[in-house]
């Protein structure tokens, strides 16, 4: 049987415009088929790439910057400020690029900024994309991304190096779990209070875990150390969110009935 441990949340994060800044939360609403309130609403488009405004498809993550490829955003400081719109973006403390993302004026002030920056890594023009309802995850499913911390304590083992959790973009960092204690977790439903979620899979862990989020250096090599020690390269769960609720910083969350295997 599965065993039934209950974890404390210790961090919560939104990602709003995919591949740049961390916002860290205290707490936040959970709905039901959503992410996170705002959680990867933006994306920059690394050239065309024929995303549709006004009937959005998923598409990979490669037709976008990113950290995976594009390191180098992680040495920019951005936020985003819900009630404006407005992008904020820094570097070394000071504000390099500012822009109302539901602005064409805005938008375009931005997009000048990463032409300008990004020249050597683009495959056009930079556009800033978004689209009622729909959230650039690397899945096409609306999920929420958990990392459970005695896991990542596990890796540093593997790799002798301390691994920052943030490496790994997680909307719920939790602890009390035993390390990969997730990974047997597909098909269960948690509960966090009054929330319930749908675990539906597995993380793939690409090369964007190899950029240290502190100093945008490529530093270490975490996918190939999983694959050698644990045969796949999967860390963390996604899951769906099947039931209203809001959570918060020092929640408990636990599988509402195990399941016998």
């Amino acid at each position: 049987m599965t065993e039934n441990r209950a974890a404390t949340i210790t961090g919560l994060y939104r990602y709003p415009i995919k591949g740049l800044t961390p916002e860290q939360l205290t707490s936040v609403p959970l709905r039901a088929g959503q992410t996170l309130p705002a959680d990867r609403r933006y994306a920059i488009e690394n050239g065309p790439s024929g995303f549709d405004a006004a009937a959005p498809a998923w598409k990979s993550k490669t037709v976008y910057l990113m950290l995976m490829r594009n390191e180098r955003l992680a040495g920019f400081k951005s936020r985003f400020d819900d009630a404006t719109h407005v992008l904020t973006i820094s570097k070394a403390g000071e504000v390099v690029a500012r822009g109302d993302l539901e602005t064409a004026s805005g938008r375009a002030s931005l997009e000048a900024f990463f032409a300008a920056n990004f020249t050597d890594e683009l495959r056009g023009p930079p556009k800033i994309l978004s689209a009622e309802g729909h959230s650039f995850s690397d899945v096409a499913r609306k999920v929420v991304s958990i990392i459970n911390l005695a896991s990542l304590a596990e890796i540093e083992a593997m790799i002798n190096a301390p691994v920052h959790p943030l490496r790994f973009r997680a909307n719920l960092y939790v602890r009390d779990w035993p390390a990969w204690h997730e990974a047997g977790m597909v098909g269960e439903t948690l509960r966090i209070g009054a929330a319930r979620l749908k675990v539906v899979k597995t993380i793939t862990r690409c090369a964007a875990v190899n950029v240290d989020p502190a100093t945008a250096v490529r530093d270490l090599e975490i996918p190939p150390a999983l694959l050698r020690h644990r045969g796949n390269n999967e860390c963390g769960i996604y899951a769906e969110v099947i039931q209203d609720g809001d959570i918060a910083i020092g929640d408990q969350l636990a599988m509402e009935q195990p399941s016998l295997v």
